[in-house]
């Protein structure tokens, strides 16, 4: 880890565009955490929901500089590349999320009661966490694979992004089934979850070997082809999935194809089974763009540690 006569910290973490974005990640989750501590303020399931993105994403971020800055990443047994444009992606997409939620629930046209400073804490919070969020997707930009490159991080590939977001996606479904969706009422509905599950771990396994750096070989075949035969299998589980749970949930001898007026705001079930059929269609397009791009991807395995100079 040690280079004599060489700089002790990694300027090109300091001194970099890689580097300035990361310092613009931190200047701006510091800046929203303290503005909702100070005024701006939270509440509810929706507010905890956003304060635990932003800190989240803050922790991530100091450690990541921190451990880049010093190269002490050398010391991990983790492939260094890859975990940072993952958690780079993943606090993309939940950056987008709570920059959606916070103002939508807290973010009033007219002063509450408290003034217009808690107003305009509020609006100056929800602007810094668009700018952090594409402070995050401009560090995927940067660190993903470009084409024609040798694939050495496979999470800088548009596959391996991909495999972020079908994540992400997946968490959506199950809070969405976890909100009163009734999906034990068929064994059809019950199968759909357990390929939602299935498909989630199959992913989260691919992710997990990628970090690890275990992507020589599995078994029998080359990690480029194993990765290509788990998303095969996805897009099939997925789009049974996507064809029974309609059909159970909306059809008139199973459920309703409209929404009970009776239904409570919030707490529906029916909505609960409109935003998993939405997003089943959504991870299935999601994994038949994995499953193209999959062909395209020539993996250079490397070492754990990123080769940076």
């Amino acid at each position: 880890m040690d280079s004599p006569g060489g700089p002790y910290l990694n300027t090109r973490a300091l001194l970099s565009p890689l580097g300035a974005t990361r310092l613009c990640q931190l200047a701006m989750g510091c800046a929203v955490i303290a503005m909702v501590i100070h005024t701006a303020g939270y509440s509810g399931s929706h507010g905890v929901f956003c304060m635990a993105v932003w800190c989240f994403c803050f922790a991530m971020s100091v450690v990541i500089f921190f451990l880049d800055a010093t190269r002490l990443y050398s010391c991990l047994p983790i492939s260094w590349d890859n975990l940072t444009v993952t958690c780079a992606a993943f606090a993309t997409l939940v950056y987008v999320t709570a920059s959606v939620v916070y103002p939508l629930f807290f973010v009033r046209s007219e002063c509450p009661y408290a003034g217009c400073d808690v107003r305009n804490f509020r609006i100056a919070v929800t602007v810094c966490s668009i700018l952090g969020t594409l402070a995050y997707g401009v560090e995927v930009a940067l660190c993903r694979a470009r084409p024609g490159q040798a694939v050495v991080g496979y999470m800088a590939t548009v596959s391996g992004l991909l495999k972020v977001v079908q994540g992400f996606v997946a968490c959506i479904i199950f809070g969405a089934l976890a909100n009163g969706s009734q999906y034990s009422l068929y064994a059809a509905t019950i199968y759909c979850v357990a390929v939602y599950a299935f498909c989630f771990a199959l992913t989260t396994l691919v992710v997990i070997m990628t970090l690890c750096g275990r992507t020589k070989t599995v078994r029998c075949m080359s990690f480029d082809r194993f990765v290509v035969v788990c998303t095969l299998l996805e897009v099939l589980l997925y789009l049974s999935a996507s064809v029974v749970w309609p059909v159970f949930c909306f059809d008139t001898k199973y459920g309703s194809p409209w929404r009970p007026s009776s239904c409570p705001q919030g707490k529906c079930p029916w909505d609960s089974k409109v935003v998993v059929a939405v997003f089943s269609v959504v991870n299935l397009t999601l994994y038949v763009a994995d499953l193209v791009y999959s062909q395209r991807i020539r993996f250079a395995p490397s070492h754990l540690a990123s080769r940076r100079p």
